[in-house]
């Protein structure tokens, strides 16, 4: 309490008032009973006087809160000192920090969460309206075969709209953190192996040759990671012309587990690199049916296990770009 920057001056004060009281007494043949009675008119006035101001504080520190609410001042950081009023100054100042801080979180989440579902309903009702065409195209087709082919690409459009679907969801599942990442011994090797298994007859189609060196291993969650790693092998597979080469290394030290994926095409636009794990974003060498989601959702899946991904282009000699890099890294601690 000694500490109270106010109870200090009271204490000073009162011993000032005390001791002027007793010397006038003393010297001025005071009775007591007067003595005391100035005494007790002075320290009323002290404590009337210090009333004042702290409801002149009051007043302000209200008319300060209300400029804060309505969005007219920045906050009030600037009279810090001890006391109680002064305390509960600061204490406010710091809640209103906080509440503004969090107000402007939610505001920039309410615009991404509009430029997703705007996002989001721009890539379903494109399949959608090539459905309702394909559709009025059938009912009025007669030839068996034409008829055939309509319904093949009816139903890649519906194959399209569910792989969408099943990836928003999973995208949506790592952001709320829904999903709950196994921490176990992952061996590179089996890992680039389970994530070669859904693009391995695109790869054999295309005559794209991979080569694999992964030694080591790292504790995280082999399926989701299989997941990130087989996105990334897509993409590059997707940049990759016919006949090229995809390379997977991989090594173990002390800090990280460290993955680089390289393929032979066409590098990655400049403008793109920085955007390129974007959710919905597309590069200029993107397919038109791409989504947008596959890099977006592969990073989320590697930074929920104390991970990063980062891209750049592979250059020769003469410093022309001739492919596209991925490096993953699992760090062994916190980053």
């Amino acid at each position: 309490m000694v500490k109270n920057k106010e109870v200090r001056r009271y204490i000073s004060l009162g011993v000032i008032i005390t001791a002027i009281v007793g010397v006038a007494a003393y010297f001025f043949k005071l009775p007591a009973f007067i003595a005391v009675v100035i005494e007790g008119v002075l320290l009323f006035l002290l404590w009337f006087v210090d009333m004042q101001g702290r409801y002149r504080h009051m007043e302000k520190m209200a008319q300060e809160i209300d400029l804060i609410l309505h969005g007219r001042a920045a906050g009030m950081l600037s009279e810090y000192e001890e006391g109680d009023i002064s305390i509960l100054r600061n204490e406010i100042a710091k809640m209103t920090v906080m509440l503004r801080q969090q107000a402007e979180q939610l505001g920039d989440e309410k615009h991404k969460l509009a430029d997703a579902l705007a996002d989001i309903s721009h890539q379903i009702r494109t399949p959608l309206t090539s459905l309702n065409l394909m559709l009025e195209a059938l009912k009025k087709e007669d030839d068996e075969e034409k008829k055939s082919r309509i319904i093949f690409d009816m139903r890649r459009q519906l194959e399209r709209i569910d792989g969408l679907v099943v990836s928003l969801l999973k995208l949506a599942k790592m952001d709320a953190g829904t999903i709950k990442l196994q921490k176990s011994q992952v061996k590179l090797g089996e890992l680039v192996k389970a994530a070669l298994q859904p693009v391995e007859i695109m790869l054999e189609l295309k005559g794209i040759t991979t080569r694999i060196d992964v030694r080591g291993s790292f504790i995280g969650d082999k399926e989701w990671s299989s997941e990130a790693l087989a996105n990334i092998l897509k993409n590059c597979m997707e940049h990759t012309a016919d006949g090229g080469t995809i390379t997977v290394s991989g090594y173990e030290n002390a800090v990280h587990t460290e993955l680089v994926i390289e393929d032979s095409g066409s590098g990655i636009d400049a403008d793109d690199i920085q955007h390129i794990f974007e959710r919905f974003y597309k590069g200029k060498n993107n397919k038109s049916d791409s989504y947008g989601i596959g890099l977006a959702l592969a990073r989320s899946i590697i930074a929920g296990q104390n991970g990063t991904v980062k891209a750049e282009n592979v250059k020769n000699t003469d410093g022309k770009v001739c492919g596209a890099r991925f490096i993953i890294r699992f760090y062994k601690g916190i980053i």
